[in-house]
């Protein structure tokens, strides 16, 4: 079976195609345009594998990748490709619209005519699965309730409204074209090989440093947290077995406020790597001025990839976080030369904000978020 991942260099997509190349019976090509997050050094341990290969390309250059999904007889577009930041979403929304809405419009368009092309049995087989977030339902009660399938789409920021544009579309390539499209939507992903921009590495980072740990607000906001290496099982039975034209919720079961995450990083680092003037990390939190429209909590409800796929999270957050801050720890090798030349720890998407204690960023895993009250959640469709 040959495999198509676009955004594979970066966080999610290099997760997919490390877990995909251990079948050798995949064929994966790996598609990125190498923005700043992504990082051909997430593929070193595949790098040289028989069933591997990269092409930097652009997925909104449509005869790029209509000639590739020719070329390696692809079966399986896994469509990664995203701007995936909120922060840098309120800083510049352009290439949010670019990549997430006009790059899956084109992308679409290249695999509808592939597709057309294959003889008949083939095309039972093709599939496009488009990779989306939780985000794009909006933001749920602290109180109550789960995101199903159903959710009414809610987005809040330039990110999650990009998001939910591009889920749109390939929804509408199935029904108007019959493309045959499966849909995936997770919650937010950390563990090995994640930009410092996000909230888990970059505590770990900033804690190694000595620097500040800086937590919007009052650290109150809630995440379901999914270890990256679950969350590619999952892509991968999503994009072999899943229903054409259904979407699929995937979660780690793990809701943890931002303040919980923060002080657990930091009694796992007081364990493993004590600081040299002695005190916890936990000294090092910081509170500074919030986001605009700060999403107050995400929850996925997984039980329909359960049910139907089989599908279930290894990892708890506790075991999960433990894998990640080790790995932080033994591989400075490749986020060392991202925090010396590429991104600092400086703070993002600061929009109207003004006076902001620190300039060290306190940025979640993933990428649409939003309004925290009075933006009419309660209301929306959820799993009680």
């Amino acid at each position: 079976m040959n495999f198509l991942v676009t955004g594979g260099a970066g966080f999610i997509g290099s997760a997919v195609c490390r877990h995909l190349c251990a079948n050798p019976a995949y064929r994966v090509t790996n598609l990125d345009k190498l923005t700043y997050a992504g990082n051909l050094a997430s593929l070193r341990p595949i790098e040289n594998a028989h069933n591997y290969r990269f092409e930097q390309a652009d997925i909104r250059d449509e005869r790029a990748v209509l000639e590739i999904l020719r070329r390696d007889d692809i079966d399986i577009v896994m469509n990664l490709a995203a701007e995936s930041h909120v922060d840098r979403s309120i800083d510049g929304p352009g290439a949010f619209i670019e990549t997430n809405i006009v790059g899956t419009y084109r992308i679409l368009n290249a695999a509808l005519e592939y597709w057309r092309g294959l003889p008949e049995a083939r095309q039972g087989r093709f599939r496009f699965h488009h990779v989306s977030t939780d985000e794009v339902f909006g933001d749920l009660p602290f109180d109550g309730g789960m995101f199903v399938e159903e959710t009414p789409y809610a987005p809040s920021s330039p990110y999650s409204a990009s998001k939910a544009a591009s889920d749109h579309l390939v929804r509408a390539w199935h029904e108007t074209y019959g493309l045959p499209v499966v849909l995936s939507n997770c919650s937010n992903n950390y563990g090995p090989y994640h930009f410092p921009e996000k909230l888990i590495p970059l505590v770990i980072l900033n804690a190694l440093d000595e620097k500040p740990l800086p937590v919007y607000g009052a650290g109150c906001n809630v995440r379901d947290w999914l270890f990256v290496e679950d969350h590619a099982r999952a892509l991968e039975l999503v994009a072999t077995k899943g229903r054409p034209g259904e979407s699929y919720n995937v979660g780690g079961n793990s809701e943890r406020t931002n303040l919980d995450v923060v002080e657990a990083i930091c009694d796992l680092l007081d364990l493993r790597r004590p600081r040299a003037a002695g005190g916890s990390y936990r000294d090092l939190i910081a509170f500074v001025t919030d986001r605009p429209g700060h999403d107050r909590r995400y929850a996925i409800d997984a039980s329909k990839i359960a049910r139907d796929l089989g599908w279930a999270p290894r990892e708890n957050f506790d075991s999960g976080l433990a894998r990640t801050v080790d790995w932080y720890l033994d591989n400075k090798w490749w986020w060392g030369p991202i925090r010396e030349q590429r991104y600092a720890g400086e703070r993002l998407g600061q929009g109207s904000i003004e006076n902001s204690p620190t300039q060290n960023s306190p940025i979640e895993h993933k990428t649409f978020e939003s309004s925290p009250a009075g933006n009419g959640a309660e209301s929306r469709k959820v799993a009680t």
